[in-house]
């Protein structure tokens, strides 16, 4: 993990920086214009997000996001709980995984068309780049995060 990086877009000025993932809670610089970025919380677990908290902890988060669509009826849903509990903790300062119940906001899973669960929406910048629909093992949902992390 010494040698991974993430990368993030200067809220100020546009440009995408190279940080290393030792240095998130250093405090860094744009490398452009200088700003001081944010401290990023390093979440070793999933965070619960609902209709209210979705802009703040996805759309505006300066790590990519893996969020979770999913329901407490959907065995499904369950069966792929642990998995990303796992990968919260793998991918722990190079990615954000989050969690939002359909059932109980469906502002934020309509406005995204979710259709079936559970259903995984990959976010950069606050932009979805990809998503996949059905429980999907491990390996499978990390070869779409090598693809979204790369």
């Amino acid at each position: 993990m010494a040698n991974e990086r993430v990368l993030i877009r200067c809220r100020n000025c546009g440009t995408r920086n190279r940080i290393p993932v030792a240095r998130l809670q250093d405090g860094p610089r744009c490398g452009s214009c200088k700003q001081p970025f944010p401290p990023i919380p390093i979440n070793s677990r999933p965070v619960m997000v609902t209709d209210r908290t979705f802009a703040d902890e996805v759309i505006a988060s300066p790590l990519p996001v893996l969020l979770d669509c999913w329901a407490a009826w959907c065995a499904p849903c369950g069966a792929m709980a642990p998995v990303l509990e796992d990968l919260a903790r793998t991918y722990a300062g190079r990615l954000k995984i989050a969690k939002l119940n359909v059932d109980q906001n469906p502002m934020t899973s309509s406005r995204y068309s979710v259709m079936s669960l559970p259903t995984l929406l990959f976010f950069r910048d606050g932009k979805v780049v990809d998503t996949a629909a059905g429980a999907l093992p491990r390996l499978e949902i990390e070869r779409f995060l090598y693809r979204f992390l790369n």
